[in-house]
């Protein structure tokens, strides 16, 4: 076929297009956001890395988290691995915001989980690790400020203690996928997680990379990582194992979507944050359980978005438009997702301005709540009182801001 321009579109219609969504999760100061920063900067979407020390990460758009340097609220970026196109979602790593980043675990493709290495594995590590298994998420390990070890210890000595405290509190499965490795330790490593897999190695001395997708999958190997978000080293062995390895799921023609975050855009425009895990959604078609048009279609990327005039299986998406939405509902072919694990554990009483009347604050909270799901309101008729359900102190701060 000659290669005229009119042959190169028609062959761009038919090439079908790989997405794939990943969350980075983390214990707060392990580097999250640092590593999401330098993610876009190698894959050319930013041309400067922001720090979080210097309140210019570009992912962290809201007030109250460049002033803290922490994650509040789940944020996207989209960026190209190849010819993969993926969605990456930045999630809270403070305790006081698990809510939010637990609800994200429903519409993600695969994770990957930062791991200080100059603290190891500690205990919301390991919760997350569970949140993981909870939702059959398959996960990378990317073990992180490795450079800070470098200085004091031999590198090698370090990487195999981490390993081995990794692999007995997280996983046996958890195997170095990173360029030091040997390749025959390697091999014998990855067919150790799956018998089949061990038979064809002994017989063959090789594990197909089908079949390394596969114990990823299945969440039978954990590939880990070693490096520094700040320095940059790690992070494009870290990319090349996602393109290579994490699997790009296959999805239905019917419609449907996940809701896993409700929020507003300076101008007071209701955004419903969605998954398509099925079909097509247009601009201005009636999405399925909620007899409302569709808007707009926004996809984020940072505090900027582009509109698109349609959205495809596998796409994360802003939606204009939805008044009744809610996180976790399930739309068209999709089921409600389970009741978060994590909580709200403290109970306060608010208390009103004078003159301020409880039904007049109640529906402005309720629009609150809508946005957070770690926040409960609750209105207590037989006292007249309005109560707060929180997670803990940062929240508070975060609510009032």
């Amino acid at each position: 076929m000659e290669n005229t321009p009119e042959n190169r579109e028609h062959k761009a219609e038919k090439k079908p297009v790989k997405h794939i969504c990943i969350a980075l999760l983390a214990h707060v100061d392990a580097g999250k956001t640092t590593l999401s920063e330098s993610l876009l900067f190698k894959s050319g979407s930013i041309r400067k890395a922001g720090r979080v020390d210097h309140g210019d990460a570009f992912l962290d758009t809201y007030q109250l988290e460049r002033e803290r340097g922490i994650t509040i609220f789940s944020k996207q970026a989209v960026f190209q691995l190849g010819d993969l196109g993926v969605t990456l979602l930045d999630t809270p790593g403070h305790v006081d915001f698990s809510a939010e980043m637990e609800r994200t675990l429903s519409v993600i493709d695969c994770a990957v989980l930062i791991i200080n290495g100059a603290d190891g594995v500690q205990g919301h590590t390991q919760t997350l690790w569970r949140l993981l298994e909870r939702y059959q998420v398959p996960a990378f390990l990317f073990i992180n400020k490795m450079d800070q070890l470098e200085e004091k210890k031999p590198c090698a000595r370090e990487r195999n203690r981490l390993l081995e405290e990794i692999r007995r509190r997280l996983s046996d499965g958890c195997v170095d996928f990173s360029g030091q490795r040997t390749e025959d330790t390697f091999l014998e490593n990855v067919a150790m997680c799956d018998e089949r897999v061990l038979e064809h190695y002994l017989e063959e001395g090789e594990v197909p990379d089908e079949e390394i997708r596969r114990l990823i999958r299945e969440r039978k190997l954990f590939p880990c990582f070693f490096g520094s978000a700040l320095k940059m080293t790690g992070v494009e062995e870290l990319m090349e194992g996602l393109r290579q390895y994490a699997e790009v799921p296959e999805y239905g023609e019917e419609f449907g979507a996940k809701v896993f975050k409700i929020a507003r855009d300076e101008q007071g425009n209701r955004l419903t944050y969605l998954k398509l895990t099925g079909g097509k959604l247009k601009v201005k078609d009636v999405v399925p359980g909620t007899g409302e048009k569709a808007n707009q279609l926004r996809v984020y990327s940072g505090a900027r978005y582009e509109t698109v005039q349609e959205a495809r299986a596998g796409m994360v998406c802003a939606v204009t438009g939805l008044t009744e939405t809610r996180p976790g509902q399930g739309l068209g072919a999709e089921t409600e997702a389970a009741v978060p694990l994590l909580e709200p554990v403290l109970t306060y009483r608010i208390l009103l301005p004078e003159g301020c009347s409880p039904h007049t604050m109640l529906p402005k909270l309720r629009q609150i709540e809508e946005e957070e799901p770690e926040l409960h309101i609750v209105w207590k008729e037989e006292l007249g009182e309005i109560h707060a359900q929180l997670m803990g102190e940062v929240q508070i701060e975060g609510c009032r801001a």
